[in-house]
């Protein structure tokens, strides 16, 4: 029997919830694994999951409740035996589908515990590398976007100054629109809109500030949510993200509250679910529910309405992605 099973936004809630699925080894190409070299993720494998309407990112874990697997010349996701969705697997170009979205620098100085990067012993790209990557997803056709992030290797200042670099020579290359995600120093803003950046993301990683001293010991919240409010009116409404974790212990009322502080200032936030990595757990973390994803998801979009803002009119990183969060407007 044919299966016309659409993923639902509260499919999805729950997809991400659980946050990985056991792949058959016959879908494990290549053309559709990835590995994360930045953030709480790192050093995962995944695959991107899409029904044609909405995508999810799931890593790839034997032991998950959910499968993924062919059918009907496509493939199902599965819990507990039961179908879930219909769609197919996307190819995942460099990082995700549609962009080729590089980690710089996967290595960092600073000692974020819910971040795995410092005890990976990444590299940092050079030009070359980096090209190379592009190219790859430029001749699949499939390149709409170019996105930069990574680690601060050294210094802030030393991470900014390669970035801008990249930038100024990947605008002479390709014609599409790039968006870098760094850790902000005073002036950062200007030098890569200066050099060619389309979007800047810049991570508050969360609202709490206590939370924040405990986990992020070497950031400045205070400092970060001042570059990002001196971002936008430089780069322009729609432009300017920032991710907040959800997991680390924090309330939904500092999460809903957070949430409008960003938009007040004209940024578009990003919930992102906790990746907990088995060999480095964390005290007080946990996933988030598929309930409490769904509910802040909501209190989000009718916030971001509120603030005449909408995620729709990006074109670099994660919120036109989509793989990895419930973003209002796209799909929500």
């Amino acid at each position: 029997m044919y299966i016309t099973t659409e993923l639902t936004p509260w499919d999805k809630a729950k997809l991400i919830s659980i946050g990985h699925a056991k792949v058959d080894p016959e879908l494990q190409t290549e053309e559709y694994v990835g590995r994360s070299t930045a953030g709480p993720g790192a050093g995962g494998r995944s695959v991107f999951f899409t029904d044609g309407k909405r995508r999810v990112r799931l890593s790839i874990k034997n032991e998950s409740p959910l499968r993924i697997r062919k059918e009907n010349g496509g493939v199902v996701i599965e819990i507990n035996g039961e179908i879930l969705a219909e769609g197919s697997l996307e190819p995942v170009g460099a990082h995700c589908p549609q962009q080729a979205y590089i980690t710089v620098s996967e290595l960092c100085a600073f000692h974020c515990a819910f971040c795995p990067v410092p005890r990976l012993n990444g590299q940092i790209k050079c030009r070359e590398q980096i090209i190379s990557m592009i190219d790859q997803v430029y001749l699949s056709g499939d390149l709409r976007a170019i996105s930069l992030t990574g680690g601060v290797t050294e210094t802030p200042e030393k991470e900014l100054n390669r970035m801008e670099g990249l930038v100024k020579d990947l605008v002479r290359e390709y014609d599409v629109p790039i968006g870098v995600s760094v850790y902000p120093i005073a002036g950062s803003s200007e030098e890569l809109y200066a050099a060619g950046a389309h979007e800047i993301k810049c991570n508050v990683e969360t609202m709490d500030p206590v939370i924040f001293s405990r986990f992020c010991p070497d950031l400045d919240l205070d400092h970060i949510l001042t570059e990002l409010k001196h971002a936008v009116p430089l780069y322009g409404k729609n432009r300017v993200s920032s991710n907040m974790i959800i997991g680390l212990g924090e309330s939904d009322e500092t999460v809903i509250s957070g949430v409008e502080k960003l938009a007040s200032i004209g940024v578009l936030p990003i919930l992102r679910a906790i990746s907990i990595n088995p060999g480095y757990p964390l005290e007080g973390a946990s996933r988030p529910s598929a309930e409490r994803l769904y509910h802040l998801a909501q209190s989000s979009k009718k916030i971001l309405g509120e603030y005449n803002l909408s995620p729709l009119h990006t074109r670099t990183m994660c919120l036109p992605c989509t793989g990895c969060d419930l973003i209002p407007d796209r799909g929500l």
